[in-house]
């Protein structure tokens, strides 16, 4: 049975909701609970906000009080807008009708995706934004951008040395901008606009949140994370280092240390992939994560999200390149899982082997991330500049 765009969000919609239901049921009968206890925190802190007090009189609460109002519609709402954007994506870049269909599936239908939104994570929000700047990205629509504050090396060079296109009539060359090959003129008209644009809506939203909730905003929604030294397990390769030193305050320069290897490797997938965005996006989102210091579940929803709008361009062979990469990437998590399960439940010093398997949770995310993009079709959705757009375009076809 065919099964079209309707069909397609009504049944996710079902889903979700039977898992909503479903996460009461084990909440109250299983060892393990469904419910993300990131949701309790999210829960209380937006019920300080409506009587009127500070979110950050709930302990543990360290994001921004705009996530607060956001809480309610995320179990699914939040959810089918981002398999909604990735169609609107796609269609814009000329994917037929079916392939769309199929990529908003891997989304909508991905065990990740659906399972970690309904536990009350409030990452489908963070999804939804990033493809929505997208969005407004191939349009031309940079205040909306503005508005989500995505002041980010990558899209600045996309953003400040491209021209906004209002024809739409064409499914390719309606988004096309122009790109400047030319690395040393950097500070254009465009991009210290674009520079002065962000900061300013960066520092009225950091202005309002201190006047509202003084230093206890600042420190628990941005400086907590800079320094942030979290002894819990979890699959980030410093971890263990961690646990094993929680107890003596680390410096500044040792809890800043960590940020070089991810630094780095942003900075080599910046330079080198930065006209096609959504794959740039990818890459730097797994790279980013696989490097952090604190690595969870939920943290790879942010990467499934923009993953559907890579597979037209993939010249990977699905049935047996892409079932090895999932069978690898799976098998080194469940790997980790396993361990984790003896320390966190069975109470056995197993510390030495979970880190052992976070060390080969990156080697395979190393290894999958390297055979994505050895397998990815280049597709710029900036060209060469004027003189050499023509040029440019051959070599693209």
């Amino acid at each position: 049975m065919r099964c079209d765009f309707n069909s397609l969000v009504i049944f996710s919609v079902v889903l979700r909701i039977v898992l909503i239901i479903y996460g009461e049921w084990q909440d109250t009968h299983m060892e393990v609970r469904y419910t993300d206890v990131d949701y309790l925190v999210f829960s209380d802190a937006s019920s300080l906000m409506a009587s009127g007090l500070s979110p950050y009189k709930r302990s543990t609460y360290r994001y921004s009080p705009l996530l607060a109002f956001l809480l309610l519609p995320n179990s699914f709402i939040h959810h089918i807008l981002v398999g909604l954007f990735i169609r609107n994506i796609l269609k814009l870049r000329g994917v037929p009708e079916n392939l769309c269909l199929i990529s908003m599936g891997a989304w909508l239908f991905n065990p990740f995706t659906f399972t970690i939104g309904t536990r009350g994570n409030c990452e489908p929000i963070v999804c939804a934004i990033v493809l929505w700047i997208i969005i407004c990205i191939m349009n031309g629509f940079y205040v909306g951008v503005m508005t989500f504050l995505c002041c980010s090396p990558f899209i600045s060079n996309h953003l400040c040395t491209s021209s906004c296109s209002s024809s739409k009539s064409t499914q390719h060359s309606s988004w096309f901008k122009t790109f400047s090959p030319n690395l040393g003129d950097l500070l254009t008209r465009e991009r210290i606009l674009f520079g002065l644009l962000s900061a300013s809506v960066f520092f009225f939203w950091t202005w309002l949140f201190f006047y509202l909730y003084q230093w206890e905003f600042l420190n628990e929604a941005l400086l907590y994370h800079l320094t942030r030294t979290d002894p819990r397990h979890n699959f980030s390769i410093y971890f263990y280092h961690i646990y094993l030193h929680h107890e003596r305050e680390f410096s500044i320069l040792e809890k800043l240390v960590s940020f070089l290897p991810q630094l780095t490797v942003q900075l080599v997938l910046i330079f080198r992939y930065a006209q096609d965005l959504p794959f740039c996006l990818f890459v730097q989102t797994v790279a980013f994560v696989a490097f952090n210091k604190v690595v969870t579940a939920q943290y790879f929803v942010w990467f499934f999200c923009l993953l559907p709008l890579l597979l037209p361009w993939s010249n990977k062979n699905i049935r047996w390149e892409g079932l090895s990469c999932i069978l690898i990437w799976m098998g080194a998590q469940l790997h980790w899982l396993m361990w984790g399960y003896m320390l966190e439940f069975k109470g056995k010093n197993v510390f030495v082997q979970l880190w052992v398997a976070g060390l080969l949770f990156l080697a395979a995310n190393t290894w999958v991330l390297i055979k994505i993009m050895c397998r990815h079709k280049f597709s710029p959705i900036f060209i060469a500049s004027q003189k050499t757009s023509v040029k440019s375009a051959r070599k693209l076809q």
